[in-house]
């Protein structure tokens, strides 16, 4: 087996070295930005009013828990969604749905966005996310830009490499960065190697239902898992993810979590794991169907790899797999078809924690080590099948042929990129035309806004030569994206009327008040530029209860009319709904504190929107 040899001694150094560089580096990345502020380059960046830009950019949000939407190529940012933390601009987290959604948590660390597919193609009806803060899984809708379902996934904490969608959809896996024993049960870190596991689970989404469940899961060994990708075409039954600390350190990882000269590539076929399921191969644990590899044999295999990889990534044609070792100045080419003959073969090297390892030099295609370039993550693809990876201590992007191993070019970048993507990247047919670099640290990019600065995303064209030519600031970080035609997305203007939904008020003479002993349901309009509550009575606009009732309020926007939101909060009660052109919302809440507070609309509507406003009257108890 091939030795490789770490290009830093620890992360300590390589982020030193990386810091050393920014004095000189950002006089070198001035002058490159100043001089591409050409003509040419701002044309192919501007994006004339009345036109719109070709693509959708979904950005993670990192621990602000919510999604980034840009425009390709303007960059300008177009919208916020909020996923997994709560958003007093949207009301998300207060109204019914999103208040189930949220459960008890107030924050989420959102990563890894992936859109759903259809033969290995974007086709822009949802995108997946995953909270890494509090282990959850989300699926939203591009119909409305808004999430449908989240879950909490047991024995699992902080899926971080999550979600990688197959083929068609069948799956989201959502492997874990943390390993924690079984159902988080108490068990000392000195039993770790025997009693913590790091469970990949296997999630499906119903789209009729617009529902996620885990269908099983898989007790892998205690390792952290980074970055995953699906096959494609003869390779759409697997799949592969990296791993790191396969040392099994528990304290001080920086240090003891890099000891070995390789880490592994999980290579699995989730076919035969589901024909496993399907044939009763498996145990019931915490109420889930659980996979053990050691006791429930095949499907599953490791792959060494230069130590600590955080980036695999499958070739648009399928046949290839890409990864990249963070301490060592390489890319491993691996064959797919290789692979698929090893297992056959039974080619292995011996076998951790009852899987088998393949030999390396039997699936080994080619290492691929450009000059200087130090600390290779991950990778996407243009439409000639050419690889571009970042290099996160060299802070730059470089783009090389997978088939030879040869340097095509290279574009330094501000500064330390984790990811990148490119237009359809991770699909079997990416377009080629632009690359946006995510980068960690932007330091000098911008304007000061005190000791913490924005991170940086910068738009890369290469169509030819590789060239930097727009930068947007993000925060937090933008840790994973994805690129997808806009053409792909269709939107609806204005929520359909549906004459089947009790809960909806759609006529003036309808809205109403109706008490149940301390329950009070209200069925009101918001409409430009008045909120009716009860059509019946003296004061429409005001909805009058007893302290100590539980209120529920369910609110219909009439104005069935594009971009005609309204907003709806009570002062001082900590209220705030949004319901969109044609929607029906739902707020529910106990009106314990009396008084009299003004309500009113929060979302500008009208010439007369300020003037959409009522009370909220509550008796106080005798």
């Amino acid at each position: 087996m091939k030795k490789w040899v770490p290009i830093v001694s620890g992360l300590l150094a390589g982020f030193v070295a990386a810091t050393i560089t920014f004095a000189d580096f950002s006089k070198s990345t001035n002058n490159q930005a100043a001089s591409s502020s050409t003509k040419s380059d701002a044309e192919k960046v501007y994006v004339p009013f009345g036109e719109k830009d070709d693509y959708y950019l979904f950005a993670s949000g990192g621990h602000s828990g919510q999604m980034f939407i840009y425009g390709v190529p303007s960059m300008r940012h177009i919208r916020t969604v909020p996923v997994f933390s709560p958003d007093s601009a949207t009301g998300y987290g207060f109204d019914e749905h999103t208040k189930k959604l949220m459960g008890d948590y107030t924050w989420g660390d959102l990563h890894h966005p992936a859109f759903s597919e259809t033969n290995g193609d974007y086709d822009g009806k949802y995108m997946f996310a995953t909270d890494v803060g509090n282990s959850r899984a989300a699926a939203m809708d591009l119909e409305t830009f808004t999430v449908k379902d989240i879950i909490n996934v047991p024995n699992t904490s902080g899926p971080h490499c999550a979600a990688f969608v197959t083929q068609n959809t069948e799956y989201m896996f959502l492997p874990t960065r943390f390993a924690v024993p079984i159902g988080s049960e108490y068990k000392s870190l000195d039993e770790y190697s025997d009693q913590y596991r790091g469970v990949m689970s296997a999630v499906t989404f119903d789209q009729d239902k617009d529902k996620l469940n885990v269908a099983y899961q898989v007790a892998l060994p205690p390792w952290s898992y980074d970055l995953s990708d699906a096959g494609k075409k003869s390779s759409a039954d697997w799949a592969v993810m990296t791993t790191y600390n396969t040392e099994e350190a528990t304290t001080n990882l920086e240090i003891n979590a890099s000891q070995a000269d390789r880490d592994f590539i999980v290579l699995f076929n989730w076919k035969e794991l589901e024909k496993k399921v399907a044939d009763g191969q498996y145990d019931e644990v915490t109420g889930q169907k659980m996979i053990f590899p050691e006791k429930h044999k095949g499907g599953i295999y490791l792959v060494p790899v230069a130590k600590s990889p955080h980036g695999v990534d499958v070739t648009p044609d399928g046949k290839h797999f890409i990864a990249s070792g963070k301490l060592a100045p390489s890319m491993t080419v691996f064959s797919f078809e290789k692979a698929f003959e090893a297992v056959k073969n039974k080619d292995f090297a011996g076998e951790r924690n009852g899987i088998p390892i393949i030999n390396y030099d039997s699936i080994m295609e080619r290492e691929v080590n450009p000059e200087n370039a130090l600390g290779p993550l991950h990778t996407q693809f243009d439409d000639k099948g050419m690889a571009y990876t970042t290099m996160f201590i060299s802070s730059e992007i470089v783009k090389w042929d997978p088939k030879t191993g040869e340097t095509l070019d290279r574009v330094p970048v501000q500064y330390s990129p984790g990811h990148s993507v490119a237009a359809e990247g991770d699909t079997v047919s990416p377009d080629g035309k632009w690359l946006v670099a995510l980068n960690k640290i932007a330091k000098d990019s911008y304007l000061s806004v005190g000791p913490s600065h924005p991170e940086s995303m910068q738009l890369i064209d290469i169509s030819g030569k590789m060239k930097v030519i727009q930068s947007s600031p993000v925060n937090p970080e933008p840790h994973y994206a994805q690129i997808i035609k806009a053409d792909k997305i269709k939107t609806i203007e204005v929520y359909p009327k549906d004459e089947n939904n009790k809960l909806a008020t759609y006529k003036q003479d309808q809205a109403r008040i109706e008490r149940n002993g301390n329950e009070v349901h209200v069925y009101g309009i918001a409409m430009r530029s008045k909120f009716i509550f009860d059509a019946k009575a003296k004061r429409p606009d005001v909805i009058e209860v007893n302290q100590g009732d539980k209120v529920t309020i369910h609110l219909t926007n009439t104005d069935f009319d594009e971009d005609i939101t309204h907003g709806f909060a009570i002062n001082q009660y900590n209220l705030n709904i949004e319901v969109q052109p044609g929607q029906t919302n739902t707020i529910e809440f106990t009106a314990n504190k009396a008084g009299t507070f003004p309500l009113y609309c929060t979302n500008f509507c009208s010439a007369l929107h300020q003037e959409m406003t009522g009370y909220f009257l509550v008796k106080p108890k005798q």
